[in-house]
């Protein structure tokens, strides 16, 4: 027979066990907060919607007027690029900028001057002037962006030019490639607030053409969300991204055959890193 003694005992032990148990299963008792492990949301899923159609500009064209090298010192040169640009106005708002819901420049049109598939410039004169080493061999992608950075994808809006910095400083113009490239252009730098929801995904194919049965461009996505994502494009056209999530991201683009094996080459494969907060100061 159990004691009164030892009956209470008993039922005081098994209260404390299921106190212990709801403890453990629910909310820490010193911060209230639910177990992170039980209750943290699971990343956002990266998604690509194809951009709204944009206005055409069929008979603009971008060119080059010159090209000049300037010795600076023992090791390197100034070189000044000017371009002609035709049928197209820089530093103007593009017509439906307002409903693209898109990162977009204040400052208007103007060219994307993209160097060896680093991070372009934005131009809004068609001039720039940048710091080489001597000895050098380089590629140069520039062509004409709507105000909010999507490229015109029509034959003369864009161009590339080949050339080499000399051990004397001088430059000298290289044969035009022929092989299939691919040029990063967006996403790029940060995104603050309403300019994260929808993020261009923008690049420039040069002496290649994009197709459901054949060469394609492959994005691999690094996302802050934790989400990793490989999408296939067979469609040259501005998409958007979502999903991304708060932080920094990571996209490489790969040019790939019919078959999805990465066509071998300069310029086939580019990486890029940029950032998104929901509000300033950045983290």
């Amino acid at each position: 027979m159990i004691t009164h003694n030892k009956f209470t005992a008993a039922m005081l032990s098994a209260g404390l066990l299921l106190m212990t148990a709801c403890q453990n299963s629910g909310s820490n008792e010193k911060t209230g907060k639910a177990d992170s492990s039980a209750s943290a949301a699971a990343p956002q899923a990266i998604s690509m919607t194809a951009g709204s159609a944009s206005p055409e500009f069929k008979d603009a064209k971008l060119g080059i007027a010159s090209v000049k090298a300037e010795k600076l010192g023992n090791d390197s040169a100034k070189v000044v690029f000017n371009f002609t640009v035709q049928n197209y106005e820089l530093k103007k708002q593009t017509d439906d900028a307002g409903g693209k819901l898109c990162n977009n420049s204040a400052k208007g049109q103007h060219i994307h001057f993209i160097l060896d598939n680093k991070p372009y410039v934005a131009l809004y004169e068609p001039t720039d002037t940048v710091k080489l080493a001597n000895n050098s061999e380089h590629y140069l992608m520039a062509f004409l962006s709507r105000s909010y950075h999507e490229s015109l994808k029509n034959p003369g809006a864009a161009l590339v030019y080949h050339f080499k910095i000399d051990e004397k400083g001088g430059l000298k113009k290289l044969d035009d490639p022929k092989t299939p490239m691919v040029f990063y252009s967006r996403p790029k730098g940060d995104y603050i607030g309403k300019d994260t929801a929808n993020v261009l995904l923008d690049f420039y194919v040069w002496n290649a053409t994009l197709a459901a049965d054949g060469n394609k461009v492959k994005a691999d996505i690094h996302s802050a969300g934790g989400k990793d994502t490989s999408i296939m494009i067979g469609d040259w056209k501005a998409n958007m991204l979502h999903g991304l999530g708060m932080g920094k991201s990571t996209i490489k683009l790969s040019l790939v055959d019919k078959d999805g094996k990465a066509i071998d080459g300069i310029n086939t494969s580019v990486s890029r890193e940029f950032n998104l907060a929901a509000q300033e100061p950045m983290k």
